[in-house]
């Protein structure tokens, strides 16, 4: 006969790992933490937000490259055809997805600017690669100052119209990006 934990059991189990997550969090935690004395959610939402801090804290900061093993190092571009990129291209953001790696803003881009852009912004960059099922590190392939762009093809029109009353000025035209491709998102249930 299968015994089903009561409520009160699987309370008592949240209490005990939220007393050893606040205990392991402890050396980390400075006056800037004081958002862990007030609890403001259910336990197990609490739980789950602790671990991932506790997660944060230690996952080790590394080149993107070496979150692969082995690491991953692409060929030059310039050593490649067209489609010699396009097909590793499509391998490599592949493979950053399955290390929870996601990339956005990606269609203005061509295949060899993508490629280019991975090989010599992304993979050397130093990032924590966190062991927690449900972080991904979602990477912008877009310019912070090239606000041109997202507003031409990336902005939704309530955004376009924010940034122009904080900005004045003339909107880009919007249009569709010169390089649409599919990429690999997040499940919304994760």
């Amino acid at each position: 006969m299968s015994h089903l934990p009561s409520p009160i059991a699987d309370e008592v189990d949240q209490l005990l790992l939220n007393a050893q997550l606040r205990d392991d969090l402890e050396p980390y935690i400075d006056d800037s933490m004081d958002l862990l004395t007030v609890r403001q959610m259910p336990l197990a939402t609490e739980n789950e937000f602790l671990q991932s801090i506790l997660a944060w804290e230690r996952a080790p900061a590394l080149p993107i490259s070496r979150w692969f093993t082995p690491e991953l190092i692409l060929p030059r571009p310039d050593e490649l055809s067209d489609s010699q990129v396009r097909k590793r291209l499509t391998e490599t953001i592949q493979n950053l997805y399955l290390q929870r790696i996601v990339l956005e803003m990606t269609e203005h881009l061509s295949d060899r600017q993508l490629y280019c852009l991975i090989s010599r912004d992304i993979l050397p960059s130093y990032e924590k690669k966190i062991d927690h099922p449900k972080n991904y590190l979602h990477w912008h392939c877009l310019d912070d100052n090239d606000s041109d762009t997202w507003l031409r093809y990336y902005a939704s029109d309530d955004e376009r119209d924010a940034w122009q009353e904080e900005n004045g000025g003339e909107l880009p035209l919007k249009d569709n990006p010169p390089h649409p491709r599919k990429m690999p998102r997040r499940s919304n249930g994760m």
